[in-house]
Formats: structure tokens, C-alpha cells, sequence
């Protein structure tokens, strides 16, 4: 189910009979035809035990389910929408970003500190983002918010990409990530607002990062 982007702030689907959409509650803009919207309470494809790791790391974004037959344009507080289309791979993305995303895709929870270990807790302590992270798998679209625009970096066997952890906002593939110190001329001017860490993630896949610093 493919998004068409309106603007680079607003993205339409088209939902048809017998497929849904999740999509974050108040993202809805304007509807055409015979479309309804529930309240989700079982956390998408992946059940309960999906909603309850994300409200254990205080990660719960409430979700909807959109069904029926129509089209719908999505966006949510001015900000700026990546759309994400899936061949069977893994997106890796916090759940407060995710604006609206195919049903088809089966939604888990996966620990930071599996990934990277200690670095992967840091992380959540540095950043403010979760010790959680939301993942979608399978064959559909994402739709992904971010602050003033979305570059994908491609991610190549032997060239790992250093991120700063408050401008990442989601990879997918076969990547591998850990947080590293990085002392440099930020931290002599006094901004302590977490560039003395960079995520560096390395492997086969690509990183979605966001033109700023800000936190949804």
C-alpha cells in the first residue's frame, strides 16, 4: 500500500477493502470515501508483548487502525515525512516517529543493548531516546517524521558511517550499531547536548538522518 506524497509534510494512501493501515493517533488530516479509525491497543502486528516492551521503555505511542475503503492524507505537527518502501528487510525506527505504516508489516521491539551492548544503554541515556526501539518487517511502506528533512546515507561493507545520535532517525539492512566517544571542538564551545557521543554504524543497509538535533 503506497504512500503518495503530497508535500514534503503530507503523504495520501489508499486503503482498500479487507487490507488496514496503522497510522499515530491525531495523524489523520482529511479522508475521502468510507474509511474508519479505531484505536489500537494490541501494538500492531506484534501483539502485546509489542506494546508492553515499548511502555516498559516509556516508548508507547499510541496507534490506530485505519480500514475500509478510500483514501487518506497523513501528517502530524509540521513535520517533515520520509516514506520508506520494504522488500522483505527490517526497518529500525523510534516509535514516536512512525507516522503511519502498512499492516502488512509485522511490528516488534527490539533492546538497544543487543546491539550494542553497554553502548546501547548509554545511548538511551545521552540521546533521551528509549533503551527500545520499534522494528517493521516485511513487504509494505513507512511513513517516517523527522525535523527539516531526511537524507539516506548508504551503509557499505568496510565504510562505517558515524551519526549523531539526535539527528538518527531509523536504518534498515544488515547493520550493526555502537556509540563512540568523539571529543571534539562542540565540547570546547560548551554544548553538551550529546556530540561528545557518535553512533557509528557499519554492515550493509543504509540510515535515515534528519537535518537537526531536535527530538519529536
Amino acid at each position: 500500500m503506497p504512500f503518495r506524497e503530497i508535500n514534503s509534510k503530507m503523504v495520501e494512501a489508499t486503503i482498500l477493502p479487507g487490507q488496514k493501515m496503522f497510522s499515530q493517533r491525531g495523524a489523520m488530516l482529511a479522508y475521502r470515501g468510507d474509511v474508519g479509525f479505531t484505536p489500537n491497543i494490541q501494538g500492531g502486528q506484534g501483539g502485546l508483548m509489542s506494546m508492553i516492551g515499548r511502555r516498559v521503555a516509556n516508548e508507547a505511542t499510541p496507534l490506530m487502525t485505519v480500514e475500509g475503503s478510500g483514501t487518506v492524507m497523513f501528517g502530524h505537527g509540521g513535520h517533515h515525512i520520509q516514506v520508506v518502501n520494504l522488500a522483505g528487510d527490517t526497518l529500525y525506527v523510534e516509535a514516536d516517529r512512525l507516522l503511519a505504516f502498512d499492516g502488512t508489516l509485522q511490528q516488534g521491539t527490539m533492546f538497544m543493548g543487543s546491539q550494542g551492548g553497554v553502548m546501547g544503554m548509554v545511548r538511551g541515556q545521552v540521546t533521551g531516546q528509549g533503551l527500545f526501539t520499534t522494528t517493521l518487517k516485511g513487504h509494505g511502506a513507512v511513513a517516517v517524521m523527522a525535523h527539516g528533512g531526511v537524507i539516506e546515507v548508504p551503509i557499505t561493507p568496510g565504510r562505517e558511517i558515524h551519526v549523531d545520535p539526535q539527528a538518527y532517525v531509523a536504518h534498515h539492512g544488515d547493520v550493526r550499531n555502537k556509540l563512540s566517544t568523539a571529543l571534539g571542538w562542540r565540547d570546547m564551545v560548551g554544548r553538551g547536548s550529546g556530540e561528545a557521543f557518535q553512533l557509528e554504524l557499519s554492515g550493509s543497509g543504509a540510515v535515515y538522518v534528519q537535518a537537526s538535533e531536535e527530538k519529536l
